[in-house]
């Protein structure tokens, strides 16, 4: 690691240069203070500058990214030259594993992309394996970076609210077969999952934050209606958590992909909670039971504590808080908003789910051991 006069300045590499790591380069960028790009690491060589396009930063921005950046086809030459203390894996997910054991192995710490990996057991020994190293694992788990979300979980931890009686998650993100068909991987088992695993995953682990619970039981159902692809393109289940609260939920990509669509909402003793993000656009309410919304209250409360310039960028790109979050977990020793714990349970949710639609019956969790996702190759769903 090297130093400024003022603060320890982290060095970070990318592996994976496709659409999602655009959010990560302009977030590394507005952080450039604490976080330089040492590299890019793609199988395309082409890829690392058409990212950089992609991301349309300008001028001294980009100069000072390509300053201190490399490319490599390669990820393990990368970690053996440059050996960064942040790598971002945005591999598909059926390499998640591989990637990011090679990265603790090499004494990075990562920011890995939702979903952890494709199986309950493996995610589990990236969490032990990190433990063990004193390493940090970020998830991709945006929605927990949103304004105002972690006030809410603070004060659900501290009784605000009271007791909880259920919630519910909607996540309506269309995608048409046009998507699926860009790479052969996306919408199969081995490889990428369905609605559930790719799209939903993370909203799963929002309701498990804001509900400060995990899940102990899970019915599920899913069925395949318009998307040419191997998994689900639908999703609907009931989640029962440790402190007695039931959650429904509903994941699809079946809906048109011009209207992207999650809503939360709890419903507790002191408090009805609705988020909403619909075409890019987020909405709050928390409404009292004598019928006043205080979701302003909390902005202010979120603006008071995190500054007006965090909270404009975390909202523009919540990938910024991600790797704000990690900056100050790695420096401090401390654990990051989502870790490690986030990423293997919501994984574990998934699958427990699937294995709750393959052998029709609730299923017990977290799962007692191992459950391989290609067994739903079986499961008819047309």
């Amino acid at each position: 690691m090297s130093t400024t006069s003022q603060q320890t300045k982290l060095k970070a590499a990318i592996i994976g240069c496709g659409r999602v790591s655009i959010k990560h380069i302009k977030a590394i960028s507005k952080l450039s203070d604490r976080i330089e790009l040492c590299a890019l690491v793609d199988t395309n060589p082409d890829a690392p500058n058409n990212l950089l396009s992609g991301s349309k930063l300008k001028g001294s921005k980009l100069s000072a990214i390509k300053s201190t950046m490399k490319s490599y086809l390669n990820y393990k030459d990368m970690l053996e030259e440059v050996h960064p203390d942040i790598v971002a894996i945005t591999v598909p997910s059926g390499m998640h594993y591989d990637v990011a054991k090679d990265c603790l192995l090499a004494g990075a710490n990562i920011l890995l992309e939702k979903p952890m990996t494709m199986s309950n057991t493996q995610s589990r020994e990236l969490y032990n394996m990190a433990e063990s190293k004193g390493l940090r694992i970020a998830m991709g788990h945006i929605y927990r970076y949103f304004p105002i979300v972690s006030l809410l979980h603070e004060d659900m931890v501290n009784g605000v609210f009271g007791k909880v009686g259920h919630g519910a998650v909607v996540v309506r993100w269309g995608h048409e077969n046009e998507y699926y068909n860009q790479a052969a991987w996306r919408g199969t088992w081995k490889s990428d999952g369905g609605a559930l695993m790719n799209q939903t995953v993370h909203a799963l682990d929002l309701m498990c934050y804001l509900m400060n619970t995990e899940a102990t039981k899970v019915n599920g159902m899913i069925a395949n209606r318009f998307r040419d692809m191997e998994a689900e393109d639908t999703a609907l289940g009931v989640f029962t958590f440790a402190n007695g609260a039931l959650c429904q939920v509903e994941g699809t990509t079946a809906t048109f992909p011009n209207d992207h669509e999650a809503s939360f909402f709890i419903n507790a003793e002191k408090a009805c909670i609705r988020i909403a993000l619909r075409k890019g656009k987020p909405s709050y309410s928390i409404t009292t039971p004598k019928g006043k919304n205080r979701a302003f209250k909390y902005l202010r409360r979120y603006i008071k504590k995190q500054g007006l310039s965090y909270t404009i960028n975390v909202a523009k790109n919540p990938h910024y808080g991600i790797y704000h979050d990690l900056y100050h977990a790695v420096t401090t020793k401390t654990q990051p908003i989502a870790d490690a714990r986030s990423g293997y349970l919501s994984v574990d949710m998934v699958l427990g789910f699937y294995k709750s639609v393959l052998f029709k019956s609730e299923i017990a969790l977290p799962l007692a051991e191992e459950f391989p996702i290609e067994e739903m190759k079986s499961v008819n769903l047309k």
